[in-house]
């Protein structure tokens, strides 16, 4: 009984660090998850939960403005004559669309390679 307030305070810190951890809304991920799921094959249940496992795994490493910032660079960064240039020669630019597709890839790499060894067991 005595270690109630301690357990009530415990529980009471964790809703914001939950919040912290899934701030990014669920049209960036359903997003994600559905050109994800396209680049790795089609729509199937093995792609869609290594696609969630993928994003997930993304939110948990980078916060959602910065992620808009780096996909948004991503796709403009491509876009060809002097609207790309304008994201291809902002400072910066080259690398953190580097960085985002090594975070990407380390993702997608970890929950397909998880996906390949639960399919072995099964």
């Amino acid at each position: 009984m005595k270690q109630m307030p301690y357990l009530i305070a415990a529980c009471l810190a964790l809703p914001p660090l939950a919040l912290q951890a899934n701030d990014y809304p669920t049209q960036a991920r359903v997003e994600y998850v559905i050109a994800c799921m396209n680049q790795h094959g089609g729509e199937n249940y093995d792609n869609l939960y290594s696609c969630v496992c993928s994003i997930d795994r993304i939110a948990e490493q980078l916060p959602y403005e910065r992620y808009v910032e780096a996909d948004t660079l991503r796709h403009m960064i491509r876009t060809p004559g002097e609207r790309g240039g304008a994201f291809r020669d902002a400072p910066g630019a080259r690398s953190m669309v580097k960085g985002f597709a090594k975070l990407r890839a380390e993702a997608e790499q970890g929950c397909f390679a998880s996906r390949v060894g639960q399919s072995q067991v099964n």
